[in-house]
């Protein structure tokens, strides 16, 4: 079942980003991972913004496959570093319908 990683991030000291955006994809590919977005182009449609510099959406095969992108050692320094140089959430949904009412989702 696809899994989708969001993070949303609040950049308080650049540094990181070069490195980051540089080699993480490669270690994200390597669990099956794929980028579908990774913006600063973020706007609030309804409700209150975000204070956030920049969205990235990540398509993994599972949840499994992307707990083991965030456990990899080759992770680790980027994460630490991500985790310094901003503020972070990381949220993991599944291809999933609650409702139940689309009938190309799997119902949750």
């Amino acid at each position: 079942m696809t899994a989708y990683l969001i993070a949303d991030i609040k950049v308080t000291d650049p540094s990181w980003i070069p490195a980051y955006a540089e080699k993480v994809h490669d270690i994200v590919h390597r669990h099956g991972g794929r980028y579908l977005a990774r913006s600063g182009n973020v706007s609030t449609m309804e409700g209150v913004p975000q204070d956030v510099s920049l969205i990235a959406l990540i398509a993994f095969p599972s949840a499994a496959a992307a707990h083991a992108f965030a456990a990899d050692p080759h992770y680790a320094p980027f994460a630490t570093a991500r985790r310094n140089g901003s503020t972070s959430r990381l949220q993991l949904i599944d291809d999933t319908d609650l409702a139940g009412t689309i009938d190309y989702l799997p119902r949750a």
